[in-house]
């Protein structure tokens, strides 16, 4: 399937989502832009045959963030004719991409191929897991061109990170490499150009091999963990635990346990 700015191609449980404007290094430019990302995130949720998802690039970038002509030019999800329409613009363009990314109850893999700049960094920050091509290039690069993260990255970034390295990624605006990505935390593993869709697939089949209603569940439960007390965590983890209880899939699991055997999952 191809939209505007992504295709998506299945493999079984998985979706493969590619970043298909290589001419633009895969900035995101303009409102068709973030609507496909949006209308695609929110067909594949409700999808409950996909279990995992894996993002990445084509060409030589993942992303390289916000398009800067389209910026110089007063035009598309950027900045407008004055600050409250350049205001309502981030929210209906950007910020509604990093919002369905966050939103997104399925497991999310990062296949970072090249450069990842700016928003491209921060995409790949809303995703569980990244990994990254050994040729990727990293900076969380706004104030290079006077502008602040306007995509939530000031959130993102030092979820991942911590608060200084984040401080320092974002006042410095400093680029940094696949390796020293993975020093600081940022991606998981490095591996060899060729490798990286085959090796974010073999994570990815890792994922969907399990419950798809708990794979969810688990899923939005990090996420609530990053802000919530443990106390509501509890309470929410119990409301949960007592859903997928409840599911064909969770006898599955626990029959083919005992009988020591490979489960079946439907999804029910």
């Amino acid at each position: 399937m191809m939209g505007e700015f992504l295709s998506v191609e299945r493999r079984g449980k998985i979706a493969i989502l590619t970043m298909i404007k290589p001419e633009s290094m895969n900035a995101i430019g303009t409102h068709a832009d973030c609507d496909d990302i949006v209308n695609t995130l929110r067909t594949l949720g409700e999808d409950r045959s996909v279990s995992a998802i894996i993002l990445t690039g084509s060409g030589k970038a993942f992303s390289a963030g916000g398009n800067l002509k389209s910026m110089q030019d007063r035009e598309g999800i950027g900045v407008l004719d004055q600050p409250d329409s350049t205001r309502a613009n981030y929210r209906r363009g950007v910020q509604a991409v990093i919002r369905a990314l966050m939103d997104c109850e399925i497991p999310m893999i990062a296949a970072v191929n090249g450069h990842a700049v700016g928003l491209g960094c921060d995409l790949a920050c809303t995703c569980d897991i990244r990994i990254a091509a050994e040729s990727a290039k990293f900076a969380c690069s706004f104030i290079k061109v006077g502008i602040v993260p306007g995509d939530g990255g000031a959130w993102l970034l030092q979820r991942v990170l911590g608060y200084p390295r984040a401080a320092e990624l974002f006042l410095t605006g400093d680029r940094f490499d696949a390796q020293t990505a993975k020093d600081y935390g940022l991606v998981t593993e490095v591996v060899p150009d060729a490798e990286l869709l085959d090796r974010a697939v073999t994570i990815a089949e890792r994922i969907v091999c399990n419950p798809p209603r708990a794979l969810r569940l688990t899923k939005r439960l990090l996420r609530e963990a990053q802000h919530s007390r443990m106390s509501d965590i509890l309470e929410l983890s119990a409301a949960y635990q007592a859903i997928v209880h409840e599911t064909a899939d969770n006898r599955e699991a626990i029959n083919a346990f005992v009988e020591k055997r490979p489960p079946v999952f439907t999804g029910e």
